[in-house]
């Protein structure tokens, strides 16, 4: 594990982690693209941690009425799919998972975590991928509230860009394939919208589409989120409301 993923062992001594290094094996196994029953895969799930993701894409959408929000998950990332907050809700809601790109996932469950109760350490940064994931969803819930949904895509893009973007001499990859459903669940918007709004952004030469489906960024983040201007026009991109479904190119 600490081979897969050496941040785990960063706080540890050299001595300790070269035994913990040895200590820390764990089952991998694959899940492949289409929609995931984590709860019927892992259904017994007493005193595990968690899955920890070791490679690909996976989404999380919750849908509260005639809306649906989406969260990805990739790399680094720890779920616990048995959890559930739907039996307790006073609200109907419905959540399901998508494998967008094959997933390999490392099963952090009881006998992993009583061998590394020896290295508190490498439990702790366990601990905190979770916290990290938390806070990453209240920067969601603010990024669903800036107001043009252009300045929403391109702050969700580098968002995207520092987890698992590689920068290269013609700007960042983002090695994520979602379709344009997937991120206006990401970005709190319709699928026409993004659609749009990803067509100026590309205009711009800011985004762009490479031809095996991932993203490219140019350019700098934005830093100004209120002023994100068409560079080919001049002008303001228009909000959300002002964008008819007549206006936007098919998803691809």
């Amino acid at each position: 594990m600490l081979d897969l993923d050496p941040e785990l062992a960063e706080t540890l001594d050299p001595e300790s982690e070269a035994l913990a290094r040895a200590a820390a094996v764990a089952r991998v196994d694959m899940l492949e693209p289409g929609e995931w029953r984590g709860d019927r895969d892992y259904p017994e799930a007493t005193g595990h941690l968690g899955l920890l993701i070791i490679d690909g894409l996976l989404a999380r959408e919750v849908q509260v009425g005639n809306r649906t929000c989406a969260e990805l998950l990739g790399p680094g990332d720890i779920l616990r799919p048995w959890v559930k907050i739907a039996a307790h809700s006073s609200v109907p809601l419905e959540s399901h998972w998508t494998i967008v790109d094959t997933v390999k996932v490392a099963v952090l469950d009881r006998r992993f975590m009583n061998t590394m109760a020896r290295y508190p350490e490498v439990v702790s940064a366990i601990v905190d991928r979770v916290m990290i994931r938390s806070r990453w969803l209240s920067f969601h819930l603010a990024v669903c509230h800036l107001k043009r949904i252009e300045t929403r895509l391109l702050v969700v893009l580098w968002h995207f860009a520092d987890r698992w973007g590689r920068v290269g001499p013609d700007g960042v990859t983002v090695p994520i394939r979602v379709t344009h459903q997937l991120l206006a669940g990401v970005v709190g918007a319709q699928r026409p919208s993004v659609t749009t709004a990803l067509s100026a952004l590309r205009r711009t030469g800011e985004v762009e589409r490479l031809p095996d489906g991932t993203w490219r960024l140019h350019g700098e983040p934005p830093q100004e989120f209120g002023e994100v201007h068409d560079k080919t026009a001049g002008r303001p991109y228009r909000d959300a409301e002002e964008v008819t479904v007549g206006e936007c190119a098919s998803d691809e």
